[in-house]
């Protein structure tokens, strides 16, 4: 495991990416890599299914800190620095509909809870199929999402890409530069 960093003033901005149980998830690399380029520092949060979609030894190889799925216990140390914004792609059906309800049943969400409440400017980037978009919770989650001042972007890759767009996700944060 890499070892843990120390954050000085100096430092960049902190980025929490959230990653769910989500097929494109294998490829969260590539949301990693685009972020460092932005100038964040990034670590990541995954949902307890969404660890079984990722590398995770290749991600904490990337990030230089430890992922984090599971709450820590008493008195142990924060693994992470506080964010200074958060990214949650890809995002699944049950996880926008669980945050948005405020059902924070793993660290995840409650990581997306509590970002609400600390003012963490957050964006999603979901990755859910038409059949389940098509459900009256998911859009009515999505407008909760928005009302708390989520910047939700669209997982729909341009016509003619093969990729899931993760860039979108970081155009919807605030510049890493003007933190």
């Amino acid at each position: 495991m890499p070892s843990r960093k120390t954050r000085t003033v100096t430092d960049k901005p902190f980025l929490y990416v959230v990653v769910c149980a989500a097929g494109v998830a294998a490829d969260i690399g590539k949301l990693i890599t685009a972020a460092q380029e932005r100038q964040w520092d990034v670590g990541v949060i995954a949902t307890p299914q969404g660890l079984g979609f990722i590398d995770a030894e290749a991600v904490e190889a990337q990030t230089g800190w430890p992922i984090r799925s599971a709450w820590r216990a008493p008195g142990d140390p924060r693994p992470l620095p506080d964010p200074d914004a958060i990214a949650v792609a890809p995002a699944t059906f049950n996880t926008v509909n669980k945050w948005a309800a405020g059902m924070a049943d793993t660290l995840a969400v409650a990581t997306l809870c509590e970002a609400y409440g600390s003012g963490v400017p957050t964006a999603v980037l979901p990755c859910v199929n038409a059949q389940l978009a098509a459900h009256p919770a998911y859009a009515a989650s999505l407008e909760r999402l928005r009302g708390m001042g989520v910047a939700i972007a669209d997982g729909t890759p341009l016509p003619g890409a093969d990729a899931f767009p993760w860039e979108r996700v970081l155009d919807a944060l605030p510049s890493a530069r003007a933190r």
